[in-house]
């Protein structure tokens, strides 16, 4: 009671106070009729894009145009009842070839920094715009075509066509007499190969008559692996050959596995005595060198025979075996082992 008499004065406890004096004057809602409120609240300018209030507005435009394309481009191919394509047709079209711009050219193109994914993003849609520009160029749609060719120029790198050549195996070439180049490489191991054609002698008709196709393989065989032997016996010395180095197989690879490797790409085509094969090696061991030998061989055994290029190819005998040996590493005793723990 005693704090309530301190905090309100006794005259005025029950008095209350009005307040008719207003701080602003007094404006009648019929004279706002005629005010215009614009003037005061500027109207604020609309963004140019849809992607304004985007981290990347350039990007998303020059992809939102590139995907307008290809929607357009899709529909005109739908609209001729060529899509959706067959999956064999798929297949049957030619192999997409393009080289577009890295991500770093392509980030200044679109004047934004590209990460990975948006840069694959571009990618695809590129692809895919390729795609329906070969379905058009068989159809014979030239309109869509050159419009697509247009748009996908502008993402190419300069150098397209060299980067394209880049992975393309170089042909083999042949001289007056009929001899074939090829180069193999395996490890740190190269081998320049010369592959001539075998010129069959006039043998005797009895002589030929008289002696199976099995045993002439397995004499071509064994004249390949030790040509010292067939002269021992009675049967006719195989024209083809295999000098390593002015050497012959057999005695520059003492180890039957070197030279299985080097026989397996003439045994696997069929062409034992077919072929007389002369190498120079250099580098790596035997072992490098009996697979850089069998990989210039299978070369060139595809160019003088295409029709087993396929079965080579299969066999993986017409790619350079990548495996290296790998490298030691400081601290280790090879690449990999390391030093025996001693506690003390």
């Amino acid at each position: 009671m005693l704090m309530n008499v301190l905090r309100r004065p006794q005259g005025l406890s029950k008095l209350r106070f009005y307040s008719t004096q207003t701080t602003r004057p007094f404006v009648p809602p019929a004279s706002l009729n005629n005010f215009d409120f614009r003037q005061r609240q500027p109207e604020k300018p609309r963004p140019t894009s849809p992607a304004f209030y985007t981290a990347r507005p350039e990007f998303y435009d020059q992809l939102s145009s590139l995907e307008s394309a290809l929607q357009y481009a899709k529909t005109a191919l739908t609209s001729c009842h060529l899509l959706p394509l067959p999956q064999f047709a798929r297949d049957a079209l030619p192999p997409r070839v393009n080289a577009w711009v890295d991500k770093r050219e392509l980030g200044l193109k679109l004047k934004s920094t590209l990460t990975t994914s948006r840069y694959r993003r571009v990618v695809l849609v590129l692809n895919e715009l390729e795609t329906y520009r070969s379905i058009a160029e068989k159809a014979g749609i030239v309109e869509l075509q050159e419009g697509i060719r247009g748009i996908t120029e502008l993402f190419e790198r300069a150098d397209a066509a060299t980067m394209l050549l880049r992975g393309k195996a170089k042909p083999v070439k042949f001289d007056e007499y009929g001899r074939s180049y090829t180069l193999g490489k395996r490890k740190t191991s190269s081998a320049r190969v010369w592959i001539v054609p075998v010129q069959q002698p006039a043998a005797d008709k009895s002589t030929t008559q008289s002696m199976p196709a099995a045993t002439e393989t397995d004499t071509a065989l064994a004249a390949l692996l030790n040509p010292n032997s067939s002269s021992k016996s009675n049967e006719p010395v195989s024209v083809a050959q295999i000098l390593v180095n002015n050497t012959p197989l057999s005695t520059y690879f003492p180890i039957p596995a070197d030279r299985a490797r080097v026989i397996h790409p003439i045994k696997l085509a069929g062409l034992l005595g077919a072929y007389n094969i002369f190498a120079i090696v250099r580098g790596g061991g035997t072992s490098g060198q009996s697979g850089a030998l069998a990989h210039g061989i299978a070369k060139g055994l595809a160019a003088h025979e295409p029709a087993v290029a396929m079965i080579l190819k299969k066999a993986k005998l017409l790619r350079r075996d990548p495996r290296m040996v790998e490298r030691k590493k400081p601290g280790l005793a090879k690449a990999r082992k390391r030093y025996t723990w001693v506690k003390r």
